[in-house]
């Protein structure tokens, strides 16, 4: 991966899943500071960053994390988005780096694969406020 996106923080997200809709608010509430961009997969923007990543068109796994030109995802692109957080989800995401990987992955593939059962979906992907469109690729 070449770092076309260095110097940038980019959360990719599913649009039409409620928790992942939910999540991007939380983030844009929570912030100390405005960092990140934000990218629905299903979005022009966002297909493009898939095929950055090396990832499938259809891939709705989970949030994705593009931070300084490197990917993260799962439950470490969760946690390193939480600890930008103000407190105290700054200083939770910190102590989730303490739970064993395997676990808090496990953990995170389970609320990806029934996310949608368990919260529904959209018929349309988010639309930003006016304020908030200058946020998303």
């Amino acid at each position: 991966m070449h770092n076309a996106f260095e110097g940038q923080e980019i959360v990719l997200f599913d649009g039409i899943c409620n928790l992942c809709h939910a999540s991007v608010v939380f983030i844009l509430q929570g912030e100390r500071r405005p960092e990140f961009k934000f990218a629905s997969i299903q979005s022009e923007a966002g297909q493009y960053l898939l095929e950055w990543c090396r990832l499938p068109p259809d891939y709705t796994e989970a949030v994705l994390l593009i931070q300084d030109g490197k990917l993260y995802s799962g439950s470490t692109a969760a946690l390193k988005i939480g600890q930008t957080l103000k407190y105290p989800w700054s200083f939770l995401a910190t102590l989730g780096f303490f739970v064993p990987k395997v676990l808090r992955e496990w953990v995170y593939r389970q609320i990806a694969r029934y996310r949608y059962a368990w919260f529904g979906k959209r018929d349309v992907c988010m639309v930003p406020t006016k304020e908030l469109q200058v946020r998303f690729l």
